[in-house]
């Protein structure tokens, strides 16, 4: 009774939290997304034609949803929990009579939150500009729901070890921007160099993004059980290591 307690309550702040503060949450990645699909899109797009059998405009509108979502629910968890750190709340969490797991799980699932209402903000964008649907809706919301759960872990672990605002920020702006742009949103695998495909299969988010186009538009450069393993890999381990520095105290203790 106590955990579920905890729980909701710590659900409830994260989504209070980013939905109070929407025009700094919401409407940029709807602005944003709203270029993307111009410049792109609709500049770019017609001169590329068509990649895998589709409209370039309808190939890239997966990789930009899925992207607003792994950058938001990164962001909502790591700035959320080190702001705990920072304003020394978070002890009462700890001394709490409340499981490492339902403190974990309420950070991580409002992370979860934010990133799937990023996500649905973006598709409902994307609308305007193209008439992308649906192939696979368990696909589709699988992967939108792994992702967002893998990168709000990541963003947790980030928190834990930053010491500063700043900390907070390398990661989002040395590695998840170049992945992202990297994992195959703005073009298929089949249009690099051989050299340069296979560096590219070592980018997970390649796998994430083409599993998530597969189940909106059907098309992917990767095998679909592949991304799913690994998607699901990376959550176990990064849940079992986030559950280990919360049990020793890393980076919240001392």
């Amino acid at each position: 009774m106590k955990n579920s307690v905890a729980f909701r309550t710590i659900l409830y702040k994260e989504i209070c939290r980013f939905t109070r503060i929407w025009p700094q949450t919401l409407l940029p990645p709807a602005i944003t997304t709203a270029l993307y699909f111009l410049i792109f899109g609709k500049l770019i797009g017609d001169r590329i034609g068509t990649v895998l059998g589709v409209s370039y405009m309808d190939y890239i509108v997966p990789g930009v949803i899925l992207m607003s979502v792994i950058s938001h629910s990164y962001s909502n968890v790591v700035s959320s929990f080190y702001s705990s750190k920072f304003q020394h709340h978070v002890e009462e969490l700890l001394v709490a009579p409340v499981s490492n797991g339902v403190i974990l799980t309420g950070y991580v699932c409002g992370g979860i939150a934010r990133g799937v209402m990023v996500g649905a903000v973006v598709a409902g964008i994307s609308v305007l500009f193209t008439h992308v649907g649906v192939l696979h809706w368990g696909i589709t919301i699988a992967v939108l729901i792994l992702t967002a759960t893998l990168f709000a872990l990541a963003g947790f672990i980030n928190a834990v070890f930053a010491d500063s605002f700043d900390d907070i920020s390398i990661i989002p702006n040395f590695v998840l921007t170049p992945l992202s742009y990297l994992g195959g949103v703005f073009y298929s695998l089949a249009m690099l160099p051989p050299i340069w495909q296979t560096i590219a299969q070592g980018n997970p988010i390649l796998y994430m993004i083409n599993a998530f186009r597969y189940g909106l538009i059907g098309v992917s450069d990767v095998d679909i059980g592949l991304a799913f393993q690994i998607t699901g890999g990376f959550i176990s381990f990064l849940t079992l290591l986030s559950l280990f520095l919360l049990q020793k105290g890393i980076g919240i203790k001392n």
